[in-house]
């Protein structure tokens, strides 16, 4: 699975190297600032098999692209973004995931001319890294609150009271939106995971059917210039 994964990062990089080469030779390129709102989820299933019945949080977004023409009506779109995701559950003990990305999204963009402005159809791959996280528990008036702890394993003696979480993850990128001439642009993104972000649990002795995957919807407004 990592070799898939690096050889699809590899693929795109170069496809960015060929697409800057074209820039150069004379097409436009333009560099955008965007932030906004985050609907993120965590669905999968628990230890039994059981779907997560979780609810969405809240968060947000923020970084920066670059567009780069590939053919007319045509561009490739990486960009680096600082990113919160999670997910809550109601309950009798209410429990917060907050989880906190920096992200790289790679899209391919079609604009068409519509009006006075473009409008913009974008997809691709987005590659992520965990670098910070809270699991928040509340509970008849009482709250609690764990740093979230990155690893790929989770070794027999390592505390129940932590949450982990796998700190890579990777997955697809769906957006449209609207640009008007002077460079604003707001846009409607979905987002869903790929890759499983629940650690091997060596604590865990029987059959570990667990799962966790980030999805979830935002919308941006941005500045192209």
């Amino acid at each position: 699975m990592k070799t898939k994964l690096f050889s699809l990062i590899l693929i795109f990089a170069l496809t960015g190297s060929v697409v800057f080469a074209q820039g150069l030779a004379g097409s436009k390129t333009s560099f955008a600032i965007l932030g906004g709102v985050n609907l993120q989820n965590l669905n999968g299933k628990d230890i039994s098999g059981n779907k997560l019945e979780n609810d969405m949080l809240t968060g947000f977004h923020a970084g920066v692209n670059v567009q780069l023409p590939v053919a007319p009506e045509f561009y490739f779109q990486p960009g680096l973004m600082f990113s919160t995701k999670g997910a809550k559950n109601i309950g009798v003990l209410n429990s917060t995931h907050k989880l906190s990305y920096v992200e790289l999204p790679l899209n391919f963009v079609y604009k068409a001319l519509v009006g006075n402005g473009y409008f913009m159809l974008g997809f691709g791959p987005y590659v992520a890294y965990g670098i910070g996280g809270k699991a928040i528990y509340e509970a008849g008036g009482v709250s609690v609150e764990n740093d979230i702890e990155f690893k790929k394993e989770v070794e027999s003696g390592d505390p129940h009271t932590t949450v982990y979480v796998k700190p890579f993850d990777a997955g697809a990128n769906l957006f449209f939106g609207y640009e008007l001439p002077a460079g604003l642009f707001l846009q409607l993104n979905t987002q869903l995971g790929l890759l499983d972000i629940n650690p091997v649990d060596n604590r865990i002795t029987g059959d570990n059917k667990s799962t966790l995957k980030n999805t979830g919807y935002g919308l941006s407004l941005g500045y192209r210039f």
